[in-house]
C-alpha cells in the first residue's frame, strides 16, 4: 500500500515538472515573438526617420539653387 502510494506521489510531482516546463517555455517563445516584433517596429522607424532627413536635405539641397 505504501508503495502504491509512492508511486501515485512521484507520478502527480513528476506531471507538475512537466507542466512547469511547459508553460516556461510557452511564455518563452512569447516573449521572443515580442521581441521580433519590437525589433522590426524599430526597423521601420529608423528607415521612415532615414527616409525623413534625406528629403530634408534634399530640400535644403535645392533650396540653395
Amino acid at each position: 500500500m505504501r508503495m502504491l502510494v509512492a508511486v501515485v506521489v512521484v507520478a502527480a510531482l513528476a506531471g507538475c515538472g512537466v507542466e512547469t516546463a511547459s508553460t516556461a517555455a510557452t511564455a518563452a517563445s512569447l516573449k521572443k515573438q515580442e521581441l521580433q516584433e519590437g525589433q522590426r517596429t524599430m526597423q521601420r522607424a529608423q528607415q521612415k526617420i532615414d527616409g525623413a532627413m534625406q528629403q530634408m536635405q534634399e530640400r535644403a539641397a535645392n533650396a540653395d539653387k
